[in-house]
């Protein structure tokens, strides 16, 4: 029955994204109505009394379903249907991800009443980032279409909804708020996995891949607000730290477990 929640969702938000953008009301309304049914599925699967299922396709789904609600927000302030191009289309197969890729159930007892607040504050962190890259990915397609307008005065689903977005200086202060507030959540996940790594995890804290790739992304993302405070740092250079610090954020967590679950066949350690 839960399955049928999230392939229900899956559907909606498939729709959802390939509705004209003439129809913004359907839109909003259809995507709400994904969103609740993805958070209903998503929470009655992960939450039980006295543990957490967690694994890379349930943090995917947490992490693409606050995507989903940065964009229905966001988008009532500012016109950004190229975003939902983008992201809806990656919510509907993550909405799925759960019931293909089960993940491995995590006892809370003998764990510090923290776990579940590092869990939610590092999704929240992805999830953030997650939305930064989809700025940047519209912010290089929008450049990338003013310079190629002459010769390609038509254009897709995409290129419609491109044209659409507002200026690129809007966009670019979005991207930062973006960057600036996942980066904060970001340096919170990263404090109590070193601080209170014991507490949290029952055991000390040690450098593996995971670690090693998410203090990678702290220092791509902390570089890029520096750099943007100090030296003006813009356009491409931003663009380009953006989706490598998301891309080794990703690797940090959902890759690894990928690996683990679906490769090696290894439950959560």
């Amino acid at each position: 029955m839960l399955n049928t929640f999230f392939y229900l969702a899956a559907l909606i938000y498939a729709v959802c994204a390939f509705l004209p953008s003439r129809q913004p009301r359907a839109i909003a309304a259809g995507t709400l109505l994904g969103w609740l049914l993805h958070g209903g599925a998503l929470a009655a699967d992960i939450i039980a009394p006295g543990s957490l299922r967690l694994g890379f396709a349930t943090v995917l789904s947490a992490t693409l379903w606050v995507s989903v609600a940065a964009y229905w927000l966001e988008n009532r302030n500012f016109s950004l249907d190229g975003l939902r191009v983008l992201v809806l289309p990656c919510a509907a197969i993550a909405v799925i991800l759960p019931a293909l890729f089960p993940g491995s159930v995590v006892p809370l007892q003998g764990k510090s009443v923290l776990f579940p607040w590092h869990v939610a504050i590092a999704t929240l962190a992805y999830s953030t980032l997650t939305v930064a890259a989809f700025h940047a990915v519209l912010m290089a397609l929008q450049e990338s279409r003013l310079h190629t307008r002459p010769r390609l005065p038509g254009g897709g689903l995409l290129a419609v909804a491109v044209d659409r977005l507002p200026a690129l200086l809007t966009m670019e202060k979005l991207l930062f708020r973006l960057i600036a507030f996942g980066f904060g959540l970001l340096t919170l996940t990263v404090l109590s996995g070193v601080f209170f790594s014991e507490e949290l995890f029952g055991k000390a804290f040690k450098w593996d891949h995971k670690n090693a790739f998410t203090m990678l992304s702290w220092v791509l993302f902390g570089l890029l607000l520096a750099g943007r405070k100090w030296r003006g740092w813009r356009g491409k250079t931003a663009l380009r730290f953006t989706l490598s610090g998301f891309a080794t954020l990703l690797l940090a967590y959902v890759g690894s477990r990928f690996v683990l679950e679906v490769v090696l066949h290894r439950g959560l350690a």
